[in-house]
């Protein structure tokens, strides 16, 4: 891995707890620019995010690291994707990165929470991001109506830019791996946890229905 790049997991695992929400609204509106910009280019890409491939650079830009369907990120990946139901159609690979976005940032807000403890997030975006893991690939936001959610937020908020919040994310890490005089161990174990987000996620829909 080049050092000017650290992964999500690495950011949390540096940390030793979970996102704040000005910082999940920052990575969702960097996620969908790059996503959208992605999509246009018809780059061929994976169709699955997690902790362990969305990668933050220490310029402030996001970007995603190539990966196959394993064990490890099974969990993150789209239930079509799943059941080989998959098409390879644009909108329908957006869907999918729309799902595994979603499930990856929910994951970082739940991490090392202890399973009766709240996720510290507003209905807004708590709202914004179990419409991304809907289960069904058509009840899912798509990338536009995310990017315009962000946008909106980011106004209403005054929230940083989301470069200055991705680069002091960055920056949380070397100043880890300074004290360890190394980088901070990139394999937390994902797929555990990932199956109680999923309970939770359904528990969360539940109460909104």
């Amino acid at each position: 891995m080049s050092s000017t790049f650290v992964t999500l997991a690495e950011v949390l695992e540096a940390r030793g707890g979970p996102l704040l929400e000005e910082e999940v609204w920052s990575l969702l509106l960097g996620a969908a620019e790059c996503l959208m910009d992605i999509s246009y280019r018809h780059n061929n890409m994976c169709s699955i995010i997690s902790p362990t491939t969305l990668l933050l650079s220490a310029t402030g830009s996001l970007a995603f690291k190539n990966c196959g369907l394993s064990d490890e990120v099974s969990t993150f990946a789209a239930p079509e994707m799943l059941q080989d139901q998959a098409s390879s159609t644009k909108p329908a690979t957006d869907r999918m990165l729309v799902y595994s976005l979603g499930m990856t940032l929910y994951w970082s807000v739940d991490f090392q929470l202890s399973q009766n403890q709240p996720v510290q997030l507003s209905d807004h975006l708590n709202s914004l991001l179990l419409s991304m893991c809907e289960d069904l690939a058509h009840r899912r936001v798509n990338l536009n109506s995310i990017l315009e959610a962000c946008e909106s937020q980011l106004k209403a908020s005054m929230l940083l830019p989301p470069a200055k919040i991705i680069k002091q994310l960055v920056e949380e890490v070397f100043h880890e791996s300074m004290d360890q005089s190394s980088l901070p161990d990139s394999s937390v174990p994902l797929s555990g946890r990932s199956q109680m987000i999923r309970e939770r996620l359904h528990g969360e829909s539940a109460k909104l229905s």
